[in-house]
């Protein structure tokens, strides 16, 4: 009878110890992903901001004309065209008036003179599917004056 119980007993224990080696298995794979996906959505904010400001250099820096018209949108890519990780897609949208055809235009009564040419950023900064299964989309808008 004792014999018995004690195989019960090791048999409980080595199920126990299995069960415990099992989900220490699974919980350190999930925390290598998600070491990696806190990795890409940190590099993906840090790019939405740095989009928005170069959106801004960009359009800031650009001479709005009948013949060159407006910046309406850029695209980029991190860290390189050829093996890119993210990509930022920018539109950028005026509020003024008087601003040449080709503007994408969201309204043109201004009461003053220096709120023209203001303009809405839209980034939206996206992971390369290849990179990762679960992929990482952030959008980030802002107004402002150039």
């Amino acid at each position: 009878m004792r014999k018995g119980f004690s195989l019960i007993t090791a048999m409980v224990f080595l199920i126990l110890v299995a069960t415990i080696s099992a989900l220490s298995i699974a919980l350190s794979s999930q925390t290598a992903k998600q070491t990696g996906d806190i990795f890409l959505k940190s590099q993906a904010e840090l790019l939405a901001k740095s989009a928005t400001e170069y959106a801004l250099l960009a359009s800031s820096g650009h001479e709005v004309n009948a013949t060159t018209g407006c910046l309406n949108s850029i695209n980029l890519y991190y860290p390189e065209l050829a093996n890119w990780t993210h990509e930022a897609n920018i539109s950028i949208m005026y509020i003024g008036s008087g601003l040449p055809a080709g503007c994408v235009q969201l309204g043109g009564d201004i009461a003053t003179a220096d709120s023209n040419r203001t303009v809405i950023i839209d980034t939206l900064v996206s992971t390369n599917p290849a990179i990762s299964n679960e992929p990482i989309r952030l959008h980030r808008r802002t107004i402002q004056k150039p």
